[in-house]
């Protein structure tokens, strides 16, 4: 991948996340359903260095100085990655002539990022079944990064404008 394409993962990796923050934000104010604390996402990050990976209750967890900032700066670091991944596996072809399908079902497939690793190490137990609702908040977490994968189809749409 060269520089112009790594320019353009980059953009569509924030274009998408920033989509996916706004239909939390949608969520959380049409409907008062609340959205993923990134700060505790930071507190999560921020004792990894100590050798601590796994929480009971990573709200019970010690804060971490600037927790908040660093949860926020690694959701976006992610959406990147992610941009990246798909990118690679569809080929830099794809940002030329975006479909929507590999996005969407790309988008699908991160949802396997949380169920199976954020999730169970901040106490929440594999896909959420310590959850109070595991199916709903499974639903929410398919359907947010379902919206992901639409972000990722908009944006590199956009960038072709």
């Amino acid at each position: 991948m060269d520089t112009q394409h790594i320019g353009a993962v980059v953009i569509i990796g924030i274009g998408a996340t920033l989509l996916m923050d706004g239909w939390a934000w949608l969520l959380r104010r049409l409907f008062a359903i609340p959205s993923l604390n990134f700060c505790l996402v930071g507190r999560w990050f921020g004792h990894m260095p100590t050798g601590i990976f796994r929480h009971n209750a990573i709200g019970k967890a010690e804060a971490k100085p600037f927790e908040c900032l660093l949860g926020w700066t690694v959701h976006y670091l992610i959406g990147i990655v992610f941009a990246g991944a798909l990118v690679w596996l569809t080929s830099a072809k794809w940002l030329d002539a975006p479909t929507l399908l590999p996005a969407l079902l790309f988008g699908a497939v991160t949802v396997l990022a949380p169920f199976l690793v954020m999730q169970p190490a901040l106490g929440m137990g594999l896909a959420a079944s310590k959850a109070p609702s595991p199916w709903q908040a499974r639903s929410k977490s398919l359907l947010t990064h379902l919206v992901f994968g639409l972000g990722l189809y908009l944006s590199a749409w956009l960038l072709n404008l």
